[in-house]
């Protein structure tokens, strides 16, 4: 039996839909914290950004009547103090520009982040502009406008030529980011969290009645045919599990059948033979009289009763051999084993049969290979070999016995005729099997070698054909010189 290859714990079941739940609460964490931090960040920025920009307007509107115009550097420079002192925080860094003057709230600031593009920006639009400079440390929004005589924004107004500018940090928006991030990042965690716990009671609530399917599957290889799946809720598992009952059910009653047919055919053929035993034996005896008799008959006569005696000869056989095959597919069959020379018993198959002329035996001395066997079946396995090779092949045969490794006792028949065909030979060992449809009428009963092959396995061994390389076959039989315990079926 083959044996269940467990599959690697990376590629089960229950770690797939765990890694699946965990990718997709992953990815939706991820995609809805940052959705959520684009949308956070954004709000906090912008609100941030219209303060600054309404307060710059309003005290630049409400200071703007005071500049005197036009303006110089020390006008500018107080303008500039008055715009960011305005603001309580004391947070704003102020540039006032006009012309070629310039002058900051904080003397001698550079003022580094004003880029090019807020310049342009404002002296080709009265709109207020912003932009957002990343000074490396920290990110800062300057502000940029232009101031008007009349009311900003108004019909009739017109641009004086002073122009403000403003910076300041964003140290506490950035705050207020970094801590959207935080949330974002400790909000993951438990997601995924989660998502395995989800995960697993998924996979547990999945792998439970697929466990209870292998499980059963198992049950069924084993033979135990009854085996049934409970079947609980309507979903595609449990028309998995009626499924699988049903066929289950229609397999046991198939198989059933199958074992009833089987048994009632070995039983029909045992019980034919055995009918046929004691007509055969009075055909027997008056074959063996008529063929005393047949040399005083005509000859016609005598033909006819010689023919008659073989083919009850022939009949008798087949019906020994069909009781034998019977037993064995009834597991009756049993073994009587005795410790015995195997040379001397294979000495004694030739000479009872009269094949010691006929055989080429090489064999070991008395008692050198001894083995724990069956004598009458060892017998049986033996003859039915030579006899198929003195039938079937060409002289000389040989039978040779030596001791293989580890024990075993190794059986070889050769002989020296032409060999089985390459597509026979995976046949050679079933039942009424012949090679030759020509000959389908011969002395065999095409049991011989299937009753030699039964022997063998009983013993524990094996037997097996196959062509010699100069020509011929050759049929070669192991058995364990010694054996723990009998075979499954034997007795002694």
């Amino acid at each position: 039996m083959a044996r269940a290859v467990r599959t690697p714990q990376l590629r089960g079941l229950r770690v797939r839909l765990v890694v699946a739940f965990a990718l997709v609460a992953a990815v939706t964490a991820a995609t809805t914290g940052a959705l959520s931090f684009r949308e956070a960040r954004t709000g906090v920025l912008q609100q941030s950004q219209d303060t600054v920009i309404t307060l710059l307007r309003t005290h630049v509107d409400r200071l703007a009547p005071d500049l005197g115009f036009p303006p110089g550097e020390a006008e500018l420079g107080r303008f500039a103090a008055d715009v960011a002192d305005a603001e309580p925080s004391g947070t704003w860094r102020v540039l006032v520009a006009y012309g070629e003057l310039s002058a900051t709230s904080d003397p001698g600031d550079p003022f580094e982040e004003l880029t090019s593009e807020v310049r342009e920006a404002v002296d080709s639009s009265r709109a207020t502009v912003f932009q957002r400079v990343d000074s490396g440390d920290h990110t800062s929004l300057v502000v940029g406008m232009s101031v008007v005589f009349g009311v900003s924004g108004a019909e009739g107004s017109s641009a004086s030529g002073v122009q403000v500018f403003l910076t300041v940090p964003q140290t506490t928006e950035q705050a207020y980011v970094d801590a959207l991030v935080t949330a974002v990042e400790r909000a993951t965690v438990p997601a995924l969290g989660l998502a395995v716990l989800l995960a697993l009671l998924a996979a547990r609530g999945v792998l439970r009645p697929v466990r209870a399917l292998r499980h059963a599957t198992r049950s069924i290889a084993q033979g135990r045919l009854d085996t049934r799946l409970a079947v609980n809720g309507s979903d595609e598992l449990a028309d998995l599990s009626h499924t699988f009952n049903e066929t289950a059910a229609a397999l046991e009653e198939s198989v059933a059948e199958l074992r009833g047919m089987e048994a009632r055919a070995r039983r029909f053929a045992a019980d034919v033979s055995h009918e046929l035993r004691t007509p055969l034996a009075a055909m027997s005896a008056v074959t063996d009289v008529l063929d005393e008799d047949a040399a005083g008959l005509d000859p016609d006569t005598a033909t006819a009763v010689r023919l008659i005696s073989e083919e009850t000869v022939k009949l008798a056989r087949l019906v020994d051999d069909l009781m034998e095959i019977s037993r064995f597919d009834a597991g009756a069959a049993v073994l009587h084993l005795d410790e015995i020379d195997l040379a001397e018993s294979l000495r004694r198959t030739l000479a009872s049969r009269a094949w010691t002329d006929q055989v080429d035996a090489r064999l070991p001395p008395p008692d050198a290979l001894r083995g724990r066997v069956d004598p009458r079946r060892l017998d049986v396995v033996v003859a039915n070999l030579v006899g198929n090779a003195l039938r079937h092949g060409a002289r000389p045969v040989q039978l040779r016995l030596y001791e293989g490794g580890e024990r075993i006792a190794v059986i070889e028949v050769l002989d020296s005729g032409p060999g089985i065909p390459d597509s026979v030979l995976p046949q050679v060992f079933e039942r009424f099997y012949k090679s030759d449809a020509a000959r389908t009428r011969t002395e065999g009963s095409g049991l011989g070698l299937a009753i030699t092959e039964e022997n063998v396995r009983m013993h524990g061994g094996t037997v097996r054909a196959a062509n010699r390389p100069e020509g011929g076959a050759v049929f070669t039989v192991e058995l364990p010189l010694r054996r723990d315990e009998p075979a499954p079926g034997s007795g002694q």
